[in-house]
Order: structure tokens, then C-alpha cells, then sequence
């Protein structure tokens, strides 16, 4: 779906400030607990680190992805003997179906409410399964502050329920916990200027990802006569997962050789060769269509990211996406569908439009 030219992509993240790099280690005792996961430390693939009475083990790269709510991290079984007390706060990880969890875990179920295994279980459904669970009532972690009108400049502006909303019928790959999870590599998304501006941008970003993917049903390209076609030869590293692996994929339908190798550059993922990264793992999914959204100009001359929070409009991230298609008149019908998704968006999110809406 991208054009072929597009800019150098950005450097590696930076990691100063980071406190440790956390390399592979060759195996963790079962009954030992590895050194305690640090959200300030970087993880490559199969570091061990422990959280909740786990041990975890990294797929990948990470930073900031706290085992138990990230797929990044793969839960290698409890550990230390016996299971942690409880705090008196609710920052618990969230339940996972299908994730198995021993007596006396504890998390956070999607209604918001904590609850405690009280046996053995394969992920069960805390609230339909009361033999295994039972509610946890839990005090704050932090005292509750005073109401205030200024808005959380660290806090994604789409709670899950407006992000339910906007996806009704959307593919159970696409998590909103995945979403959450992928700001962590560019935190200035949605998180720069007014609070109008960072709705915008939110709006703007999941109205274009809701046509690239018809409403986030669709995971991979649909044509598959096209998934030869973005193969760049001429590319230095050629096509090493072979010449029909770089179609599109996730929520911006990520295709071509070089966007791999530019997306999995810039977020230390190795996305050359494993492109179906992008198609499994919806954390990865997520990353690919927010790092095009804050680095690439695609078609357009500025970053659909620019775009928003400098005031040209939602017309001019269509352009960034696919304006060789759809904009100065190509396509009006695709580009309508786009400002039709931006206007119902915003209005989800309490916000206003603003101006020059198409391309």
C-alpha cells in the first residue's frame, strides 16, 4: 500500500538514559527467580526476568512492556517457591484467556475488577469460572487525586470502550492492549500538544487504519496476485524470506522489502526475515503502522504525525498513506471513506474535526 520512495528511516531508538541492556542468559532454575523485570531496561531476545512470581523470558527486543501484558514476553512458569503477597494497590497484570495461572495469582479482569486463582487453572474466566476464582478487593496504589480539568499528558486519549466503539465487528488480533502496548516506541503519538490536538491525532491515525483494514477486520492484504509484487531485488538485502513474503500486513497493511527492513530497524525487530511477525504478534502489528505514522512521509511530504499536530489536517495523512492513489482526485470515493471514519472518530472522542479534512 505504500509507495516505494520513501525517506531514510530513522535511527535505531535511542536508549540513553536506559539504567541496563539485558542480554540472553542460557537458562533460569525453576525453583529460583531471575533478577526482577525494571521498566527502564532494555531486553533482547531470550533475556529472563521475573515479575508477579513469574519467571519471563523475552521473545524479542523490548522496553517497557510488562511480562504478563505484552506477548513480547513468554511466561516460563512461577518461581521462587511461593507466591508473592499481594500489595495493597490494583496494579495487577491484566488476565490473559488461555494463560495458565496457580493459586493465589492475581490480575485484573477487562471489567476492571481484581481477582485471585483460587486453584490451579488453564486461564479460565474469572467471572465465569468461580471455582477457580474468586474477586480481590484491593486498595489504591497511589492516593486518588483531587479532580482536575487538566488532561494527563502521559494517558492514551482512547480508553478501551471508545476504541470497542469505534471496531465493533474488528478481528480479535487486533487488541487493544496490543495498541497500548506499541506507544511505548514513540511516545509524542497522541501525546503532543492540546488535548483537542492529541484526540485529533488518535482519531486521525484509527480512521486510516480502519479503511486500510476494513474496520481492523482484515490482518494480511486480501490480493494475494499482488504479495510477489514487493519484492525489491535491487535492494542491497534483497528478499531473504523469499520474494512473495513482504505483502501487506497490520493495521497499515506494512508491504514491500524496504519497509520491513526500515520498520524493523527502528524498533530493533529483525522484520526482514521474519516478516509474519507482523501478522502474529499484535503488539509488533501495532508498532509497524504507528513507527510509518510518526517517520514516513510515504506520497505526501510530511509525516502523517506532522501533519496532525502542525495543523494541515486530516487531508493531508491520507496523503502521507496513499495520496498517489486516492488524492487530487483519483480516488474520491476511498478518500471520503477515510474522512467519513475521521468525523464519526472524533465525535466518539469528544472532539472537533478541525479543517481541511481531504486531499
Amino acid at each position: 500500500m505504500f509507495g516505494k520512495h520513501v525517506m531514510a528511516v530513522l535511527a535505531a531508538l535511542a536508549v540513553a538514559g536506559v539504567l541496563a541492556v539485558v542480554t540472553p542468559m542460557s537458562s533460569a532454575s525453576a525453583a529460583a527467580c531471575a533478577t526482577p523485570w525494571s521498566s527502564g531496561a532494555v531486553y533482547t531476545g531470550g533475556a529472563v526476568a521475573s515479575h508477579n512470581g513469574h519467571n519471563w523470558s523475552a521473545k524479542w527486543w523490548t522496553q517497557n512492556e510488562t511480562p504478563g501484558t505484552a506477548a513480547v514476553w513468554a511466561d516460563q512458569g512461577t518461581c521462587g517457591g511461593t507466591t508473592p503477597t499481594p500489595g495493597p494497590g490494583c496494579d495487577h497484570p491484566n488476565w490473559v484467556a488461555g494463560r495458565s495461572y496457580v493459586t493465589g495469582d492475581i490480575v485484573k479482569y477487562t471489567d476492571g475488577r481484581s481477582y485471585r486463582a483460587e486453584h490451579d487453572n488453564p486461564g479460565y474466566d474469572p467471572v465465569i469460572s468461580t471455582w477457580y476464582w474468586e474477586p480481590y478487593a484491593c486498595g489504591p496504589a497511589t492516593p486518588t487525586p483531587s479532580p482536575t480539568t487538566t488532561p494527563n499528558p502521559g494517558a492514551f486519549v482512547v480508553s478501551e470502550a471508545q476504541f470497542n466503539q469505534m471496531f465493533p465487528s474488528r478481528n480479535s488480533f487486533y487488541t487493544y492492549n496490543g495498541l497500548v502496548a506499541a506507544l511505548s516506541a514513540y511516545p509524542a503519538f497522541a501525546r503532543t500538544g492540546s488535548d483537542t490536538v492529541r484526540r485529533q491525532e488518535a482519531a486521525a491515525f484509527l480512521a486510516n487504519v480502519n479503511h486500510e483494514t476494513g474496520g481492523l477486520v482484515h490482518i494480511v492484504e486480501q490480493n494475494t496476485a499482488n504479495y510477489p509484487h514487493y519484492c525489491d531485488a535491487s535492494q542491497p538485502y534483497g528478499c531473504p524470506a523469499g520474494q512473495a513474503a513482504y505483502y501487506g500486513r497490520g493495521p497499515i497493511q506494512l508491504s514491500w522489502n524496504f519497509n520491513y527492513k526500515a520498520a524493523g530497524d527502528a524498533l530493533g525487530i529483525n522484520l526482514l526475515n521474519n516478516p509474519n511477525l507482523v501478522q502474529t504478534d499484535p503488539a509488533v502489528a501495532w508498532k509497524t503502522g504507528v513507527w510509518y505514522w510518526m517517520s514516513q512521509n510515504g506520497p505526501g511530504t510530511m509525516t502523517a504525525h506532522n501533519a496532525m499536530v502542525n495543523g494541515y489536517g486530516f487531508g493531508e495523512t491520507i496523503r502521507s498513506i496513499n495520496g498517489s492513489l486516492e488524492c487530487g482526485g483519483r480516488n474520491p470515493a476511498q478518500v471520503q471513506s477515510r474522512v467519513n471514519a475521521y468525523q464519526r472518530f472524533v465525535q466518539i472522542l469528544g472532539t472537533t474535526p478541525g479543517g481541511n479534512l481531504s486531499c
